[in-house]
């Protein structure tokens, strides 16, 4: 059994300030998924997570303290891919791809668009362009798994309050068709194989004490090919972690 975590870690320094490596020692994933890393690999000490038997892969955007996305992983993959190859969204850092014998793994961080305007267009763009890109990698790599931060609920399950959200960025109509879109193309979201119940969030805002009272949005998804939902056996959020505004979300495969 492979165990795969992907996490939004808001800052992967100020983690490690809040006991992120003592958590992953317990955790103890096969391989993690990280987003929002917000650091070069010279600003941090990577030693506290290579003792742990990681190889660690780091894809930060160019603009420092911004995005980027990494991967730990304790099998050192066949092959790793830094960036989707359209420059303006490897310029911040979205996307790093493992190959493994018999499947590859993305950390993968979707644009937001809350500051609303060109952002939004910026992500719609992305959203566009990250669907071509996965039907043709599919083609090539047929057991994939898409995992990182989509910034996007798919459905009203998946957010606490889905009236008052229907005109905020993450929870917009285009941007639930594109899911419906991406999962009718040959995506299954991995969580929902195992867990049909409501109120299982992976972000919570910092305000209005939104994480106490469980007000949150599920945003963060293990993504898997259709010719992978046989060997997913087990996904789950990890809500007791907090070393972010988000939690990690977990994957078994055999």
């Amino acid at each position: 059994m492979t165990k795969i975590v992907s996490y939004n870690v808001n800052g992967v320094r100020a983690a490690m300030k809040k006991g992120f490596a003592e958590w992953l020692a317990i955790e103890n994933p096969d391989i993690i998924g990280l987003q929002e890393i917000k650091a070069q690999e010279s600003q941090i000490d990577l030693a506290p997570l290579q003792d742990l038997g990681y190889h660690c892969y780091w894809y930060p955007a160019v603009k420092k303290g911004y995005s980027g996305v990494a991967i730990l992983s304790k099998v050192k993959p066949n092959h790793i891919t830094y960036g989707m190859e359209y420059q303006k969204y490897d310029d911040e850092g979205r996307m790093i791809r493992a190959d493994y014998d018999n499947f590859s793994f993305i950390s993968s961080y979707f644009p937001s668009g809350t500051t609303g305007g060109i952002r939004q267009d910026f992500k719609y763009a992305f959203l566009d362009d990250v669907f071509g890109y996965s039907q043709d990698l599919v083609k090539s790599t047929p057991n994939l798994i898409l995992s990182g931060d989509y910034n996007i609920c798919h459905k009203a399950i998946d957010i606490h309050n889905p009236i008052s959200n229907k005109n905020t960025s993450g929870f917009l109509p285009e941007e639930r068709a594109w899911m419906d879109k991406f999962t009718n193309a040959g995506f299954d979201d991995s969580f929902r194989i195992y867990n049909p119940n409501p109120d299982q969030y992976t972000w919570w805002s910092y305000r209005a004490n939104s994480r106490a009272n469980n007000k949150g949005w599920r945003i963060d998804y293990h993504m898997t090919s259709n010719s992978m939902k046989e060997r997913v056996k087990a996904a789950g959020i990890l809500p007791t972690a907090v070393h972010s505004d988000h939690c990690p979300i977990v994957l078994e495969i055999e």
